[in-house]
């Protein structure tokens, strides 16, 4: 766990958050709580597996196909899309039916897949060093991470937006962070706009935007940040105690994360995302996973085939 600054919310304040954080653990699926929020199995989609796909150009696939199934990096902490049951060990979300849907259009048996969970700022260094076969998990696509990894898609668009207490008065939007204490996870791309866009705010780092929501109930920070489909899952949970405030200030394109220079696996998974698109598996995984958080599916994005590099 990293953190950049913290400074003990008074004790009576402390106390009084004890209720919430109690209400949120339960909502995020602890251990001993119900289970996690979400869709169950039999009302997931089932997608068609690709017979007799080959991919021999990509390393990727190839050791994939020796191995016999996909390893996937994935978040375990973002309701609705990347979802980790510690009861079960179930991962749901729609991040995480984008991976099935990838690994039945590559020849894979989705129930096949296996899922680990990277850390944002880890997510480079298990592509290259080959953890992970691909990655999907709220990844933003940047001309700065295209110089380490490659990506398919993108497949959603985002938006960095503000998760605050209900009670919040004087936080509304970016134009309110001076002087507040605001919370993303380290290595992230919210995080650096925070640090480089508004300087006057105090920013906090953690490893995972679970241990800031659970600071921000607490009352030891005053906002968390990052994008508005991770936010919408930790309010839709807990709506009595959070909210989100204002409209989102960024435009983050998510892509599924690769190995650098397998462009065969890239270009075959910008096939798949398309393929899923048209079809209406796209939408039916966003209606039982992030649309249960009252926001309809948008129109999917076009996929961006950059040149092979």
């Amino acid at each position: 766990m990293r953190r950049m600054d913290r400074t003990p919310a008074p004790r009576r304040a402390a106390a009084l958050a004890l209720t919430a954080l109690a209400l949120l653990a339960a909502a995020c699926g602890k251990a001993g709580s119900p289970p996690v929020k979400g869709p169950q199995p039999d009302e997931l989609p089932v997608y068609k597996i690709a017979t007799g796909f080959r991919l021999p150009d990509s390393p990727t696939w190839r050791k994939a196909e020796r191995r016999g199934h996909l390893v996937v990096g994935a978040k375990e902490d973002q309701p609705y899309l990347g979802e980790k049951d510690p009861a079960s060990g179930r991962y749901s979300g729609f991040d995480i039916e984008i991976a099935r849907m990838m690994s039945a259009s590559l020849g894979f048996d989705p129930k096949t897949i296996s899922f680990r969970t990277i850390a944002s700022a880890n997510r480079e260094t298990a592509l290259q060093n080959g953890q992970i076969d691909y990655y999907v998990g709220t990844y933003t696509i940047n001309d700065l991470r295209k110089k380490q990894v490659g990506f398919a898609g993108p497949y959603y668009i985002a938006g960095q937006s503000l998760l605050v207490r209900t009670d919040e008065k004087g936080l509304a939007g970016p134009q309110d962070l001076a002087g507040k204490k605001i919370c993303s996870a380290a290595g992230s791309t919210p995080l650096q706009r925070i640090q480089r866009d508004y300087p006057r705010a105090t920013a906090v780092a953690y490893d995972t935007y679970s241990i800031c929501v659970d600071n921000l109930l607490s009352l030891q920070v005053d906002a968390v940040t990052t994008d508005d489909t991770i936010l919408m899952g930790f309010a839709a949970k807990a709506p009595d105690e959070l909210k989100i405030a204002g409209k989102p200030f960024s435009r983050e394109p998510y892509g599924i994360g690769v190995p650098r220079g397998d462009n065969a696996l890239r270009f075959a998974l910008d096939d798949a995302i398309e393929a899923h698109e048209k079809n209406g598996d796209w939408k039916k995984a966003y209606d039982v996973t992030l649309g249960l958080s009252g926001v309809p599916a948008p129109k999917p994005p076009p996929v961006d085939r950059y040149p092979a590099s």
